[in-house]
């Protein structure tokens, strides 16, 4: 898989980079704006390339609400200067910039910098480990840590967190979830789900008021967003609705199906 990069910028800098690193092999999505979070928290880039000076404010702001995001806070950043003056360097790497690149840059020497910056990280992680990422799952002993801290769960907090990180990006409404993590449980219904996700966002969000990582889609059902890391190994065999869709197969079981029906109409008796 390509690994991501943002690019920050003016259209036309925009452009010449995205040129640049796709030829390298990398793949490449550009803004033009600095309200590009949200894009960033989903997609997780592994470099962000960001000018110092945006057209809509400053990169360095930019910078700092990088640094300051729990999702994002170890992305590599490169900054774009439009001039090569030493306060300008100085500035983009006290700001939380990894590194700095002159404009008008040569194609060589921006594929160089930002392999470069990525092997440093690549580096930094491995004599980390696991200790350091923001969420860490172990299947095997059932424990959960964020941010370098564990987490106390309940088996079925622990199953649906276990689920979501499975399954990372992916939308999951309220029935599927009960049909996977509860299963054949008793006097359980839809509301059961929004119950336990409040309780998980409320040991791993640092704001429950906007979760980062357990995202609500409206009208819809529940994300997990955040990049887990695994200390052992999921259940390898899964035989839920997303992945038995993915074989040919797109519908709970009618047994289920039905069951839910039930459940749905109790809970809203």
């Amino acid at each position: 898989m390509k690994q991501l990069i943002f690019v920050v910028d003016e259209v036309e800098s925009c452009e010449a980079a995205r040129d640049c690193l796709e030829l390298a092999g990398f793949e490449v999505r550009t803004f033009s704006s600095s309200e590009m979070i949200t894009e960033a928290e989903a997609e997780r880039p592994a470099l962000m390339l960001i000018s110092l000076l945006l057209p809509d404010g400053s990169g360095i702001n930019l910078c700092r609400r990088v640094r300051e995001n729990p999702l994002l806070t170890h992305t590599p950043l490169l900054f774009l200067l439009s001039d090569s003056s030493e306060e300008h360097r100085i500035l983009a790497l006290e700001s939380g910039g990894d590194d700095c690149i002159v404009k008008p840059f040569s194609p060589r020497e921006l594929v160089a910098r930002v392999q470069a910056v990525m092997r440093r990280f690549s580096a930094d992680a491995s004599l980390q480990g696991a200790s350091a990422a923001d969420f860490v799952i172990d299947s095997s002993a059932m424990r959960l840590s964020v941010r370098g801290e564990e987490v106390p769960t309940t088996s079925l907090e622990f199953r649906l967190i276990e689920y979501l990180a499975q399954h990372r990006g992916q939308v999951f409404t309220r029935d599927l979830l009960l049909d996977a993590v509860w299963g054949d449980m008793q006097f359980v219904t839809p509301r059961s789900v929004d119950a336990c996700i409040r309780r998980v966002r409320e040991k791993i969000e640092p704001d429950r008021s906007r979760p980062i990582y357990l995202k609500t889609i409206r009208g819809v059902g529940y994300r997990l967003d955040a990049m887990p890391v695994w200390r052992s190994s999921p259940n390898e065999s899964c035989d839920c609705a997303v992945c038995a869709r993915s074989a040919g197969s797109a519908r709970l079981s009618p047994a289920s199906a039905a069951k839910r029906r039930v459940q749905s109409m109790h809970a809203r008796g």
